[in-house]
């Protein structure tokens, strides 16, 4: 064997085992910032993200509670003549996701940011989540069970006993529709349902709010919105 032969047979491994240790660095790294009030909230590439779930419910919310908040603040005003209106009680049921997509952390997101839209209302009083699924658990039922009149009462005459009577069941279901036009390109419209049920009268009030959003796949294989 030469020298250079030599040379270089031992140059190769070592060579390898210094690019492997620097492989790791070429995937390179994540980072991250704080967002501003004044920053738009970031799109999301491959499924529904804050700029989806937060228009739908501000618009589908503020549709639903003005219509009800037209109906009730006139008649809560000639019932208590001198007297601040009573609140109306929401027994909030959750929320349903019928989509295609895993919407994962931000089902929680969503029950929260509605709880806190109706809560903010002043007219409507959400009853604690807490209280609402432990009634279910004790009538044994699960929300789409109170549709039926005799299951509805059951499960009002549970949390009156524990002291959580309300006026309304309100229900909240995600469903979306996808169009693909080719291989690399789909437009997905997002549905946010919600649905108000006075549990006196049995009056069925709903609303709707949806968003049209488009994927593009670039030829990385990469999908992104447009």
């Amino acid at each position: 064997m030469d020298r250079r032969t030599f040379f270089l047979s031992g140059l190769i491994p070592a060579s390898l085992s210094l690019f492997s240790l620097l492989l790791p660095g070429c995937k390179g790294r994540q980072v991250a910032h704080i967002l501003s009030d004044d920053d738009g909230d970031m799109v999301g590439s491959h499924t529904a993200g804050a700029e989806t779930w937060k228009p739908l419910i501000e618009e589908s919310v503020g549709k639903l509670l003005g219509r009800q908040m037209q109906v009730i603040q006139p008649v809560s005003h000639q019932e208590n003549v001198g007297m601040p209106p009573l609140q109306k009680r929401v027994c909030f049921l959750g929320v349903e996701n019928k989509s295609i997509e895993e919407i994962g952390d931000f089902k929680e997101q969503i029950y929260e940011l509605i709880d806190s839209k109706v809560n903010d209302s002043g007219v409507f009083n959400m009853i604690s989540r807490r209280f609402v699924e432990a009634g279910l658990r004790e009538a044994h039922l699960a929300p789409g069970d109170l549709f039926v009149p005799a299951n509805q009462r059951t499960f009002a005459a549970i949390m009156e006993q524990m002291q959580q009577p309300f006026d309304y069941l309100l229900f909240a279901k995600i469903t979306s529709g996808t169009t693909t036009s080719n291989q690399k390109n789909y437009q997905r419209d997002y549905l946010l349902t919600l649905e108000m049920v006075d549990v006196k009268t049995g009056a069925f009030d709903k609303e709707t709010a949806t968003i049209r959003k488009g994927y593009h796949k670039t030829r990385l294989g990469k999908l992104k919105h447009y």
